[in-house]
């Protein structure tokens, strides 16, 4: 499928489900892993993940789609369309949509710890993943001086690992 065949695709499902046209642009974005989906408040554009449909197939595709169909059209008639709203939740249980799309495999990553933030005075570590500058904090429990320290070497040794996993 195209980005053509996923403008007929959202504004036939805009029509049926909403009974609105939808007058702006939808296109895929090949980037989007851990969403199914985004709607842009400023342009009113939606962006889907092809990952989803060749994966979860058509169906999780289009409760995607109605999703921020769900978004496009509480927006643009100035109601309540983001996730908290009852507004939006009361639309998505009317039109069949779903409020979270289904994990893509291999989607979420995490990093491993490579730093601590140790306690001078009272030897608390505090682990962290990426490096951060420890004059901008000090310590929870005595609220002494930190210092930055790399993470023991098995746990670094692992990093170009899981690079190459990816």
């Amino acid at each position: 499928m195209n980005n053509l065949e996923l403008q007929h695709w959202v504004e036939e499902l805009s029509l049926r489900w909403f009974g609105r046209p939808f007058l702006h642009k939808a296109t895929f974005n090949g980037r989007l892993r851990t969403t199914g989906g985004r709607y842009f408040t400023k342009s009113h554009h939606i962006e889907i993940s092809p990952h989803q449909l060749e994966i979860n197939g058509s169906e999780e595709t289009e409760r995607i789609i109605k999703h921020e169909l769900c978004h496009y059209h509480l927006h643009l008639l100035g109601r309540g369309y983001r996730h908290r709203d009852a507004e939006f939740k009361a639309l998505l249980a009317q039109v069949g949509a779903t409020l979270y799309c289904q994990a893509l495999p291999g989607a979420r990553r995490s990093l491993p710890v490579r730093y601590h933030l140790v306690c001078h005075a009272c030897g608390m570590s505090y682990p962290r993943k990426r490096k951060t500058d420890p004059r901008k904090y000090v310590c929870g429990r005595c609220r002494g001086k930190l210092k930055l320290e790399e993470a023991a070497p098995e746990a670094a040794s692992r990093l170009p690992e899981m690079a190459v996993q990816n």
